[in-house]
């Protein structure tokens, strides 16, 4: 942009500026007390001749002349703007562009989530699976910077998708989660926890979290939940464990009503120290995963880096081009004269 455009001139050019010697900007106003106080003085102590302009102006409507008369002003004028450039340019008028960089560690996550057929119970509206898939979709979509895999498992334990930061086929996997991915029957936890457990191991994250929903006790699979869950201290992961659906009432081989055991999953959290939750609607499995997404944030380190141009060059130019105005103008008849 060249200093003489009219764009450094503009309000909203200067109101967008930082100044750094503010200062400068209130003598701007204060330098018109300077031309009242010359006039003053001038009154009082300058003789003056007085002219008739009548005969120059011959026959030309009194208009011309009130405009004539003004002429005077225009050098005092030029000199206030050249004082007042020069004094928006000791302002130090800057562009100052901040730039912010968010630096974070990250979280290696591994959500390992129960699709056996007793998922499809409503007690959970529409049913167990499908809301667990609603909350699991919000919890990805609130991460930043963390990879995050995913485990699902029944009467087996499969390993869906590794640690990624590839959210949007992280969330397609999600959607597509139904009971009919793994035929076999039971509830698989101890093959689970060893699927997501080593996924982590190798981790070079700090923070290693497995979280683990399901809805029954460990009722398949070959490894024992807590000898797994013993094992995950050894890597460092933290497991979380939360029992979804209501608690209801079965019947066992003799015909006496029994509840439903949730035991093995506390157990598993109080080893992997980490923490058990129940949810028995959509609001509270929301809750919970809210509050594990607050738990488990990586630190975030923040730069903010300032990039100042100065832009005091064109006032400076500006000024310079009134000051040499008003000299040009003081050797002309209008500064002597009709300053007189």
């Amino acid at each position: 942009m060249p200093w003489y455009a009219l764009y450094w001139l503009m309000p909203q050019t200067l109101r967008s500026f930082h100044y750094d010697n503010r200062w400068a900007l209130w003598l701007i106003p204060l330098s018109l007390g300077l031309f009242g106080l010359r006039r003053l003085l001038g009154r009082r102590y300058h003789q003056q001749l007085r002219v008739s302009l009548a005969g120059l102006v011959g026959s030309r409507p009194d208009g011309w002349m009130l405009i004539i008369s003004y002429l005077r002003f225009l050098m005092p004028l030029c000199v206030w703007l050249a004082i007042s450039f020069l004094l928006l340019a000791l302002a130090r008028p800057q562009v100052v562009r901040q730039l912010r960089e968010e630096q974070s560690d990250g979280i290696d996550i591994v959500l390992a989530i129960d699709i056996s057929s007793s998922m499809t119970e409503t007690d959970l509206r529409p049913n167990r699976l499908a809301a667990a898939r609603q909350v699991a979709q919000g919890f990805v979509n609130g991460r930043k910077n963390d990879r995050i895999g995913l485990v699902v498992f029944a009467g087996e334990a499969y390993s869906l998708c590794p640690l990624t930061t590839d959210y949007a086929l992280l969330l397609q996997y999600i959607r597509e989660l139904n009971p009919n991915m793994i035929r076999t029957t039971g509830t698989a936890i101890g093959d689970a926890l060893a699927r997501s457990i080593n996924r982590l191991r190798n981790s070079p994250a700090r923070s290693k979290v497995l979280i683990l929903l399901s809805d029954g006790d460990n009722t398949a699979g070959n490894l024992d939940p807590l000898t797994v869950a013993r094992l995950a201290q050894n890597f460092g992961v933290k497991i979380y464990t939360i029992a979804v659906g209501k608690q209801t009432r079965s019947t066992d081989t003799l015909g006496v009503a029994t509840q439903f055991d949730e035991g093995i999953l506390k157990t598993i959290a109080k080893v992997g120290q980490g923490a058990f939750f129940r949810a028995n609607d959509v609001d509270q499995l929301r809750q919970i995963f809210s509050r594990i997404d607050r738990l488990e944030r990586a630190p975030v380190r923040v730069q903010t880096y300032e990039d100042v141009q100065d832009q005091y060059r064109p006032y400076i130019y500006w000024g310079m081009l009134f000051l040499l105005l008003a000299l040009f103008l003081k050797n002309t008849v209008l500064g002597n004269s009709l300053e007189d």
